[in-house]
């Protein structure tokens, strides 16, 4: 066990700068991730992993991934603008707000439609493409909460919600993932493998909806 410590003890010190200096106000989250970076990159220098040519294609790696996020981006913004220019957002709150329900039956119907989006659609474009929708729906419900707080506690069960559906069976994108790194496992066996996963996140989620203290508690106390 100390010999597994000392090995992943430069993980952690990576994890506690980044995360205690954004809480600390030292830098902001962009700029933590660019902390974050230094330091696994000195750390793989200093165990010798970081070489010309892993460099390079840790390079081409991001510039691939960083293009693809560029493009989800551009999309979004083209998709936001169509929105904003429809009013759609704005009517679909009113419709909902006229069919009576009440303010936690919309919400489980909105989490229950991220659950199955989750199975088809990669987390970025999830966001991108349902937030603007989901999102002034959920600001026109009653939470007993002021409009900051229900923004910051939707936002954290909405980036739960969505890492669930990439996990949730029969076409959850991470699965497969998964399941191309095991040797010779069958998808079968991921799909098993992944159901209590499943289950605890459902319930982490079912805990973050019914005590929002859980979300808004260190927030509270920093501001």
């Amino acid at each position: 066990r100390r010999a597994a410590l000392l090995a992943v003890w430069p993980v952690l010190a990576v994890f506690l700068l980044v995360i205690g200096g954004i809480y600390a106000g030292l830098f902001t989250p962009t700029e933590g991730a660019a902390v974050g970076a230094a330091g696994t990159g000195l750390i793989a220098l200093a165990r010798g992993g970081l070489g010309l040519r892993s460099l390079s294609e840790a390079l081409s790696a991001t510039a691939v991934s960083t293009g693809m996020i560029f493009f989800i981006v551009l999309g979004a913004a083209v998709y936001n603008a169509f929105l904003a220019s429809t009013q759609a957002p704005q009517m679909a709150a009113a419709w909902v707000g006229g069919l009576g329900l009440g303010s936690w039956t919309i919400l489980l119907a909105i989490l229950l439609a991220y659950l199955v989006f989750g199975c088809v659609m990669d987390s970025l474009s999830m966001i991108l493409l349902t937030v603007p929708i989901f999102f002034p729906i959920v600001a026109a419900l009653d939470f007993g909460l002021t409009p900051e707080e229900a923004a910051l506690w939707f936002g954290v069960i909405v980036l739960v919600v969505v890492e669930v559906g990439l996990i949730t069976p029969p076409v959850g994108m991470n699965l497969f993932i998964i399941n191309a790194m095991a040797d010779r496992a069958p998808l079968s066996a991921t799909f098993r493998g992944a159901a209590p996963f499943v289950l605890s996140d459902l319930a982490r989620v079912a805990l973050l909806v019914a005590f929002p203290a859980i979300t808004l508690g260190l927030v509270r106390a920093l501001f």
